[in-house]
């Protein structure tokens, strides 16, 4: 398994948001544009989040917001949002959040690979500094090793 694909219609950067609901909605639209979710994925995402806390803070600086599976998911989906400026989630050690990276999963096994192959990508510190500060949705594929055949011109 390796991690979904990351076209450029999932990829914003410098997003001008006001809170980390705004922050978690622009993901799910990104997620929604590259055709892996329906809109109301991202509701079910902030629901996840008020419900559990900031959990998905999962590193100084980076969110990966996600859901369980459910009908508003088409098909595994990744992306990529990086914030004009940080927000806070909530995170007693991890905020203020400069990157969200939303997830999108059709069945549990899938949920549970993609986060670890995530986490994976994330392990080097430096990472999400560079990619809050990637001008190109390529350079955040390149940044993350994700294979650039699947992203370009999607």
């Amino acid at each position: 398994m390796t991690i979904p694909s990351l076209p450029d219609t999932a990829v914003v950067l410098g997003a001008r948001v006001d809170d980390w609901r705004a922050a978690v909605r622009e993901a799910g639209r990104a997620l929604t544009r590259s055709g892996a979710t329906r809109a109301e994925y991202a509701d079910r995402m902030i629901a996840v989040i008020e419900e559990f806390g900031a959990y998905v803070v999962i590193a100084p600086g980076l969110a990966l917001a996600h859901a369980r599976p459910g009908p508003d998911v088409r098909r595994e989906g990744l992306a990529v949002v990086t914030l004009s400026e940080a927000v806070p989630f909530g995170h007693p050690h991890n905020d203020p959040v400069a990157v969200v990276v939303g997830l999108a999963v059709s069945n549990a096994d899938e949920h549970v690979a993609s986060v670890a192959k995530l986490a994976n990508a994330f392990n080097d510190s430096g990472i999400v500094a560079r990619v809050a500060a990637a001008s190109s949705a390529a350079e955040v594929r390149s940044i993350l090793g994700i294979d650039d055949e699947a992203g370009a011109g999607s």
